[in-house]
């Protein structure tokens, strides 16, 4: 296993040879997971929820529903036309090309009240998933969400999806950002996080553990 980031040209590499390296469109399994993120997506509507890893944008389409603004991220440039071609009459979304962490886009994101890391941070050196935690905490407003995603089974990765979400999580528990909701699926894990000023609020549930 490579410790290192894996880098945009990998991604670029893959989408040439397929138009949906990952069937998006077709797995059971993508189906299925899609419908539990949605189903665990923070109550009531969101103003403007980003993306990381948005691929081709089948999520994308999906969150559009639930969201009044979307920013999708992606490294890749043939993932990001698709992506644009099948939003495109989804005027309130916009995609950004940018390699996380390194061109993570401050600016452009800041202020948001969702962001979704789905299966991407495993991807990412332990140091990178340190300095993207960081990044994503301060674009997020107070009473934000953070929902990340990660396979659990095994991979060629620089880290498994288990040990990519614990260092994302610690970072943010060091933040005073914690979870609020962890679920473990055949093949995937999910965790919802939130500030502790909203556990103290009273305006999310905590029982002191993920």
């Amino acid at each position: 296993m490579n410790n290192e980031t894996w880098k945009p040209d990998v991604f670029e590499s893959l989408f040439q040879k397929s138009p949906d390296p990952w069937n998006f469109e077709n797995s059971l399994y993508e189906q299925q997971k899609l419908t539990r993120i949605l189903q665990c997506l923070p109550t009531g509507s969101v103003s403007f929820a980003v993306e990381l890893g948005c691929a081709i944008g089948v999520s994308t389409l999906a969150l559009a529903k639930h969201c009044k603004r979307i920013v999708g991220i992606d490294a890749s440039e043939i993932a990001l036309s698709r992506a644009k071609r099948r939003c495109v009459q989804q005027k309130h979304i916009s995609f950004i090309k940018a390699f996380l962490p390194q061109a993570y886009p401050t600016l452009e994101v800041s202020g948001c009240d969702l962001v979704l890391i789905s299966e991407i941070l495993y991807f990412l050196s332990l140091e990178d998933i340190r300095n993207l935690a960081v990044n994503v905490i301060n674009s997020l407003k107070p009473e934000g969400s953070i929902l990340i995603v990660n396979w659990i089974g095994p991979t060629d990765t620089p880290c498994t999806g288990d040990e990519a979400a614990e260092c994302f999580i610690q970072v943010c528990r060091e933040q005073s950002w914690l979870p609020n909701h962890s679920e473990r699926a055949e093949g995937y894990r999910i965790d919802r996080l939130s500030h502790f000023a909203n556990f103290q609020k009273g305006n999310i549930p905590y029982d002191g553990e993920s």
